[in-house]
Formats: C-alpha cells, structure tokens, sequence
C-alpha cells in the first residue's frame, strides 16, 4: 500500500474551520480565508503556494473525506468533482456513487479503516490522500492510518470554530519535521510519523 498523508489548512490557533459550517458557508463564518494560499497565493509570483497545491494531486492515487465535507463542498467543486482521482466519503449513510467528470465519490459506511483501505486499494501504487474534515482526520490519526501530516498554517487567528486537534484518542505520535516552506499567506509543514 502506498503511503496515506493528512493535507489540510488550518489557523495559527488550530482551527481548520470557522463557526457555523453549512451549504452556504462552507468553511465556517472567516473560515475562507484559510484557503487563500490556494487562491491568493496561486498568484505569488514566488510560486511557493502554486507548487505545494501541485503536490496535493502528484502521485496521489485516490482521497478520502468526511461526509460533512462532502456535502458542504460538492457544490463548490464545480463539473469535474476538483479531484480527478476516486475519492471515498466516510458516512453512515450509504448512497449510490456520485460522479463528477473523472472524479467519482464512493460512500463508505464501514469506517475509516475501511474508507482507506479502499481508497488504498483504488490508488495501487499511488499516495491516499486524507483531505479532511476533521473528524474523519482525527479518526485515521487514531487508527494509526497516517504515514505524513502535511499541515498548512495559515497567517491569521480565526478565534473560534472547529479544531483538528480537539479530543485526542491517538496517543502520543512522534513526528520527524520534513519541510518547512512560507509564503505570504501560509507556512506549509510537513512531517512524517514515525514508528
């Protein structure tokens, strides 16, 4: 199985979504700017945030998400899905698969054990992708699913919302620091857990 990595953006305060999460505000009340590194920073003439947005899709073979994501984000992602891969939603609402252009979302009802070993599956030799929200991260975090964290801070205080580290139940996890790369609009992290 290739390797299974954790991509999201979230505050300087640990908040990957701001309050009030819905259809019509997906990311919360201020969460938007979380993603102005992909948006903004897609402009940078440095390229920085251009190219860790890149990394996102290089070599990853599937992704999973939380139903929650899902169902606030499939209107945002326009015709083609925005993934291009197969992409499995962790529910426990079984449905038919949704197909969006190349990227067809699968609903997974038998935990996040079995969303990844799926997408692991559909993936071959490529990477799975852990795209968020984050419940669904903090339960592969719990089952020891992930290999990389690859955390992007963005540069402001978002003051409340949803945390990705909230609860604990995944021990201590030591991490190996692997890259550190800024951009006006975020500071891109990567680790890899070490075992």
């Amino acid at each position: 199985m290739g390797q299974v990595f954790l991509d999201i953006t979230m505050s300087l305060d640990g908040f990957v979504a701001g309050p009030n999460v819905g259809v019509a505000n997906p990311l919360g009340e201020g969460g938007k700017r979380l993603h102005d590194w992909l948006f903004l920073g897609a402009a940078d003439a440095s390229g920085v945030d251009r190219r860790v947005a890149e990394e996102l899709f290089t070599g990853t073979g599937a992704f999973v998400m939380g139903r929650r994501m899902f169902d606030v984000g499939i209107g945002e992602w326009g015709d083609d899905g925005a993934f291009g891969v197969p992409v499995f939603v962790l529910t426990h609402r079984a449905g038919a698969p949704v197909v969006k252009g190349p990227t067809t979302f699968h609903f997974v009802t038998g935990g996040i054990a079995n969303a990844v070993g799926l997408a692991a599956e559909a993936a071959g030799e490529g990477t799975v992708g852990l795209v968020g929200g984050a419940e669904a991260d903090r339960q592969a975090l719990a089952a020891g699913l992930v290999d990389e964290l690859r955390v992007h801070v963005a540069t402001f205080l978002l003051g409340a919302g949803t945390r990705l580290f909230e609860g604990g139940g995944w021990g201590h996890v030591e991490l190996e620091r692997t890259r550190v790369v800024e951009s006006p609009f975020a500071t891109h992290l990567r680790y890899r857990v070490v075992r």
